[in-house]
């Protein structure tokens, strides 16, 4: 191995560093950006979360532990929605904490625009945003 060790770092500040290299958007921006076809929402809450709770109409449910094979350009089990680099992808989780990480990881796989939103399901749904029980 070569190259120098990283110094490790708690969870809030990894979220930190990871959330300053890109700019994360609100629930009413992503779904104006839904509607208008400008982005590809991603939900990567686990089953039981959305089962719960419920779903965000049109948004692809890709679970955190598949979200990078499935939405690399260039992986071999992507999915028809993964159409480029430059596709702007917006990632929700439950309350926006794992979504920033998966956007981080996506952004290394060269997805440029993935974003995520802020406050997760939760907030969309306290936005008054449309979801399907």
């Amino acid at each position: 191995m070569s190259g120098a060790r990283e110094e490790p770092v708690g969870i809030d500040t990894l979220l930190e560093r990871v959330r300053a290299r890109y700019r994360r958007i609100e629930p009413k921006e992503a779904y104006d950006a839904q509607q208008t076809g400008e982005a590809l929402l991603v939900d990567i809450r686990y089953a039981a979360l959305r089962e719960r709770d419920g779903l965000v109409p049109g948004a692809l449910v890709v679970e955190r532990n598949e979200l990078e094979w499935r939405l690399d350009p260039w992986g071999s089990h992507r999915l028809p929605e993964a159409t480029g680099h430059d596709l702007r992808v917006v990632v929700l989780c439950n309350e926006g904490y794992a979504s920033s990480l998966a956007a981080e990881s996506l952004h290394r796989l060269g997805l440029h625009r993935a974003t995520d939103l802020v406050g997760g399901f939760q907030a969309w749904r306290a936005a008054g945003l449309p979801v399907v029980v």
